[in-house]
């Protein structure tokens, strides 16, 4: 997932939990500013700890994003959010506020990670879907899935 994230000009992870690929975006993305979001607060508290060079926000993915849309330059989203798990209100929005952020330029993209072999949500016709890699070591076999307006 650091690896799709390469090129950025700012990187927000979204679902950001106990911090494994907010460790590998810091090591692999150097200098690169990171948002970490972290809704629970427990997790958002040991994010905080652990990096404490980074701006860690314990909010809904939704709110950071939409705060985000004016953001300049490339701007990369890196979710581990669970879409078809989430609460179906929830999802939806989420969704939404990604789309219209990633609709706002071509530069900018989502790269989420699934255990699903499809598409990790339905987008609209003006974004693409295109599966980056499958993480086999991964037990269920993960996918790396990468999001942006169409070219």
């Amino acid at each position: 997932m650091a690896h799709a994230a390469v090129g950025a000009d700012a990187v927000v992870e979204l679902g950001a939990g106990t911090g494994p690929v907010t460790e590998a975006l810091l090591r692999h993305l150097p200098g690169v500013p990171l948002i970490a979001v972290e809704l629970q607060a427990p997790l958002a508290r040991r994010l905080r700890a652990r990096f404490p060079s980074i701006d860690v926000r314990q909010a809904a993915a939704k709110q950071v994003v939409d705060g985000l849309v004016d953001h300049p330059g490339r701007v990369v989203l890196v979710s581990s959010l669970p879409f078809r798990s989430l609460p179906k209100e929830v999802g939806a929005e989420t969704v939404d506020s990604i789309c219209a952020f990633l609709a706002q330029s071509p530069e900018r993209k989502l790269v989420q990670f699934t255990y699903q072999p499809r598409a990790p949500f339905a987008a609209p016709r003006e974004l693409r879907w295109h599966r980056r890699a499958v993480v086999w070591r991964n037990t269920p076999p993960a996918g790396i899935w990468e999001l942006q307006a169409a070219r």
